[in-house]
Order: structure tokens, then C-alpha cells, then sequence
């Protein structure tokens, strides 16, 4: 794996209070790497500081020559007085050609979106032409802050199989920004838990027993996350339900949700 962004010690002051504290980080061709955090631990400025929109107060900021950048922002504001097509949208991003949009919303499932609404488009449909706006430039680097928020459980682990399935077929690094690793875990290769500094990195399973992790979101929800991890190496259907070959051990599958039902 090639990488294409490397941040070396990398502090971010704001009078006088580190936002970012010597902060090392490698994004890997191929790589779906996660970023998780509570409030205020300066997920966003890290994000601004890898898409160079923010320049660090120390330490080194290596990007690979000619890097093309994709953003899927956390929130987009449209004007709802504005009338404004999916295509007209995609036209904005820069003078591409009308099959160049077409193949982008064909790639995120969102083919039939071309002529609808941005008003009335549903949350994962948003997040759809949203991806589909980004993929217009070809990324390299495909970053997506919080990409399921207000979307449906089921509509998440959807748009978490079609980011795996865009990396695939790409062979580009993604960063994910999220606030926990609940349904994300199974569609991630590498996690960065951040409070102000890199409290632990690792795979998925090793994080979610991980000291500091556990400090950051509690035990409880760490036990929750290590049962759904259970050799999760299946996929869900459209109800959520698993599919596919699926190794359990002696419990059943059972998503966080339910469990904490049933732990009540």
C-alpha cells in the first residue's frame, strides 16, 4: 500500500490550547481508516488539517504528488427556496460532462435521483448524490465526515457496504469520521481514536479493548462492540439481517441496539 497522506507530530494551537497535540497519522492507498472521538476532540480540525484547509502550528504534513481529494461534509444547507435538481447540484461541482454525472450517480445507486429534488431527497439519498459529488473529481483520498448521520440503521449499513465497495473498486484510501464504531466495525480495516492526541490506533478488534478506549466511551459500550465484532465477516440484506457465511460463536447475532434492550 502506497501512502498518500502522512502527518508527522502535528500540533494545532488556538490561543495558547493545543487542539491537536503532536498527532501522527498515515492514510494507505486501498485503507479504510476510521476516525472516532467524543465532542471536542478535534476530529474536524484533524479532517481540515489532511485536506489541507488548515495548516498546522508544528509538525510535517506529507501529501503524495498530484493527491485529488474528495469531501462528503458532515452538513450541506440548501436554500429551500432555491429550486435545485441533483443534476443542476452535480453541475456546480465544476464543469464536467453530463455522462461524467451520470456514471458518478450509477456508481452510489443513485441513477434514478438524476432529475429529483435536492429538497426531497431522503437522508441516504443525500448522502448518495453527496458521494456522488465527489466522486466527480476521481479522489485518491475519499474523506467523509459522519457520513450516516440521519440516516436508518438500515440505510447505514447500506451506505457503509457501498464505501466498502467504492474503495474496491477505486483501490482509493478512505478516512470515516464517526462518533462511535457500532455498525461501522465490520467496514473498516484500520481505526484512530482521538482526544486532542492519538490515544490508540489499530484494528477494529484491538480498539475496542483497548485502556483508552474504554476510558473514552465506557466499558459497557466496549463489551456491546466486542460482541457485535464477533467474527463478523458477513454482510446484511435490506432488513439488516446477516447474509452470506457468518461464523458465530455460541451466542447469536445481535445488534447493539437489541442487545442493550435486552440488557435493560
Amino acid at each position: 500500500m502506497a501512502t498518500l497522506v502522512e502527518l508527522q507530530a502535528v500540533t494545532v494551537a488556538f490561543e495558547g490550547r493545543h487542539v491537536l497535540d503532536q498527532v501522527s497519522v498515515r492514510l494507505e492507498r486501498g485503507q479504510i481508516t476510521t476516525l472516532i472521538g467524543p465532542n471536542g476532540a478535534g476530529k474536524s480540525t484533524l479532517v481540515k488539517v489532511i485536506t489541507g484547509l488548515r495548516k498546522p502550528t508544528s509538525g510535517n504534513v506529507i501529501r503524495s504528488r498530484g493527491l485529488r481529494i474528495g469531501y462528503v461534509p458532515q452538513k450541506l444547507a440548501l436554500n429551500t427556496a432555491l429550486p435545485l435538481t441533483v443534476d443542476r447540484f452535480l453541475r456546480l461541482a465544476g464543469r464536467y460532462r453530463e455522462q461524467e454525472r451520470i456514471e458518478a450517480l450509477d456508481m452510489v445507486g443513485g441513477q434514478h435521483l438524476h432529475h429529483s429534488s435536492m429538497h426531497a431527497l431522503s437522508g441516504g439519498e443525500m448522502q448518495r448524490v453527496l458521494l456522488a459529488r465527489a466522486l466527480l473529481q476521481k479522489p485518491d483520498l475519499l474523506v467523509l465526515d459522519e457520513p450516516v448521520q440521519g440516516v436508518d440503521v438500515n440505510g447505514q449499513l447500506e451506505l457503509y457496504s457501498l464505501i466498502q465497495s467504492l474503495r474496491d473498486r477505486l483501490n482509493c484510501a478512505i478516512l470515516m469520521v464517526s462518533h462511535d464504531l457500532h455498525l461501522v466495525m465490520a467496514k473498516t480495516d484500520h481505526v484512530i481514536c482521538l482526544h486532542h492526541h492519538v490515544c490508540c490506533s489499530g484494528e477494529p478488534e484491538a480498539i475496542t479493548t483497548h485502556p483508552s478506549y474504554v476510558a473514552l466511551f465506557g466499558r459497557q459500550q466496549s463489551e456491546q462492540l466486542a460482541l457485535y465484532q464477533h467474527h463478523h465477516n458477513h454482510d446484511h440484506d435490506l432488513s439488516g439481517s446477516p447474509v452470506g457465511p457468518c461464523q458465530h460463536d455460541h451466542h447469536t447475532h445481535e445488534h447493539p441496539k437489541n442487545q442493550e434492550k435486552h440488557n435493560a
